[in-house]
């Protein structure tokens, strides 16, 4: 289905800039951006799907190409997901639309099929720009796989912004389709030297404000009739400040 006309009034006025960190998954981008304009079409959202492509040598940093996305995905968007790629929501009553009340967890612990700690706010997380602002975004610490959604976690609680969570819904760990295999693709889990005792910090510093890039290219395409951007970037590295963005 196409995006409606801009005075569709049955749309509602909002725009989802649906932000996703990608590196090397083309088998679940084929799957993912497809399924995901045919899902949010079909609950009349107005939405733009961003693919954040690392192209660099360095480790992949998810939180930096969030940054990245949310400052690159232009004026006419007021919201995003933080949308894993791997991640399909199978129930139709998942709410994706504008989280003005505070950031919205849809893969929240009581549904996600492979994370059920409290404070779990990966996989996918709606908030308003003014919100993610008030964050400063996400920490760019974080090379290799996981501990920047724990981080941020504490970050909308600094902020005092309140977490919401999907309620009513029946379908439990059954509410998504993860698409990963581990046995074929592995996660980049390794620590590295002071990375180990880093990765439980709060970054207090960074962020928005200090995300650095460089936009190798912007691509415009379709996949199997569903548009999408595609953003070929290039993430820089203090290796003073972070020396396992490398594995050296």
């Amino acid at each position: 289905p196409l995006q409606p006309p801009e005075d569709e009034p049955s749309w509602g006025p909002h725009r989802l800039a649906l932000l996703v960190p990608f590196r090397e998954r083309f088998e679940e981008l084929l799957a993912f951006v497809p399924y995901m304009h045919r899902f949010l079409s079909k609950k009349r959202i107005r939405h733009h799907i961003f693919i954040l492509n690392q192209v660099d040598h360095f480790r992949f940093n998810r939180a930096s190409l969030i940054n990245v996305g949310f400052l690159e995905s232009g004026n006419d968007t007021d919201y995003i997901a933080m949308h894993d790629v791997d991640l399909l929501p199978l129930n139709e009553h998942l709410d994706y639309s504008f989280p003005e009340a505070g950031p919205f967890h849809v893969a929240s612990p009581e549904l996600h099929p492979l994370y059920h700690y409290k404070t779990y706010v990966g996989g996918i997380l709606l908030l308003t720009k003014p919100h993610y602002e008030l964050c400063n975004g996400m920490s760019n610490r974080f090379w290799g796989w996981g501990r920047e959604d724990d981080e941020f976690y504490r970050r909308i609680k600094g902020a005092g912004l309140q977490l919401r969570r999907p309620s009513g819904i029946t379908t439990g760990y059954e509410t998504f389709q993860h698409l990963h295999d581990p046995a074929w693709r592995k996660r980049d889990q390794k620590r590295i030297a002071a990375q180990k005792q880093e990765q439980f910090k709060v970054d207090r510093e960074g962020g928005l404000n200090n995300v650095r890039y460089h936009i190798e290219s912007r691509t415009d395409l379709s996949v199997a009739g569903a548009p999408c951007t595609v953003l070929n970037i290039l993430l820089d590295c203090d290796t003073n400040e972070t020396p396992w963005c490398t594995f050296g």
